[in-house]
C-alpha cells in the first residue's frame, strides 16, 4: 500500500546530504560600471561531533560513528552511525543509522512560520543524484507549529521526492503502526493558518519562548 500528499514544507528535511562550504561572490566595485550580480545566498556551515571519525579520501568518504549529532544551519539530526559519500560528479549521499532500541532523529526548524518538522527512523537515506530522501523502518514525521502538534504520518517507510514535490508513506510488516498500515493525520489549511497569524500576533506583544524539541515516539515492540 502506498499513500501519496502532496506537502511542500517536508522538503527542509532534504538537508541531511552531507558538508558545503559556504561561497560569497563579491560585488562589483562602485562607480565602475559594472553590474553587479545578485549576492548568492550562503550555504549553513555544518557542524559534526562523534566518538570516531573514518576518512577515505580516495573514496570520498566519511564515516561518524558513536552519538552522532549534525547540524547545519536550523537542521539538526542524531544517530548513531553517519556514513557520507560523493560519487565523481559532486553528487552526495548519506546513510545514518541507530542501534537496536533506538531511531535516527531529525529536526528542522521553519521560525518564519513558527514550524518545526521532526522525523525519525530506523535509517534515514539521502540520494542526491535524484534529490530522494527516504526515513525508513518505523518511520514516523510530525509537524509542529508554534510548539503545537498539527500533522503526523507514520508508516514503514517515508520517501520526499525533491524533483516532483511528491511526499509518499509506504505500509509494511516494519512500519510503526501495529497493523503495519500507513497512518495520516492532518489538520485543515484553515486551521494552519490561523495558528500561524495567531502565533506572529503573540509574538509581536511578547516574546515567545524558544520551542522544546519533543521526544521521539518508542519504537514499537515486535510481534
Amino acid at each position: 500500500m502506498i499513500f501519496k500528499l502532496t506537502l511542500s514544507t517536508l522538503h527542509t528535511l532534504i538537508l541531511l546530504a552531507g558538508v558545503a562550504t559556504a561561497q560569497t561572490q563579491p560585488a562589483a566595485p562602485a562607480n565602475s560600471g559594472a553590474t553587479s550580480p545578485a549576492t548568492p545566498i550562503e550555504e549553513p556551515s555544518t557542524t559534526i561531533l562523534s566518538d570516531t571519525l573514518r576518512y577515505d579520501d580516495s573514496k570520498k568518504e566519511s564515516t561518524f560513528t558513536g552519538k552522532v549529532v549534525m547540524t547545519r544551519g536550523l537542521l539538526t539530526l542524531s544517530s548513531d552511525t553517519l556514513a557520507m559519500r560523493e560519487d565523481a560528479d559532486g553528487n552526495q549521499f548519506g546513510i545514518a543509522t541507530a542501534d537496536p532500541g533506538k531511531r535516527v532523529f531529525i529536526r528542522q526548524v521553519r521560525p518564519e512560520n513558527f514550524e518545526v518538522l521532526e522525523g525519525v527512523g530506523l535509517k534515514a537515506d539521502y540520494n542526491g543524484k535524484d534529490e530522494i530522501f527516504d526515513l525508513i523502518g518505523q518511520a514516523v514525521v510530525t509537524r509542529y507549529i508554534c510548539g503545537k502538534h498539527f500533522d503526523t504520518v507514520s508508516g514503514q517507510q517515508v520517501r520526499y521526492n525533491q524533483k516532483t514535490d511528491v511526499y509518499q508513506a509506504f505500509s509494511g510488516p516494519d512500519s510503526f503502526n501495529p497493523d503495519g498500515r500507513v497512518r495520516s493525520v492532518a489538520q485543515p489549511k484553515a486551521r494552519t493558518e490561523a495558528a500561524i497569524a495567531a502565533c506572529r500576533a503573540a509574538q509581536a506583544n511578547t516574546p515567545l519562548p524558544a520551542l522544546t524539541p519533543a521526544s521521539p515516539p518508542a519504537v514499537a515492540p515486535r510481534p
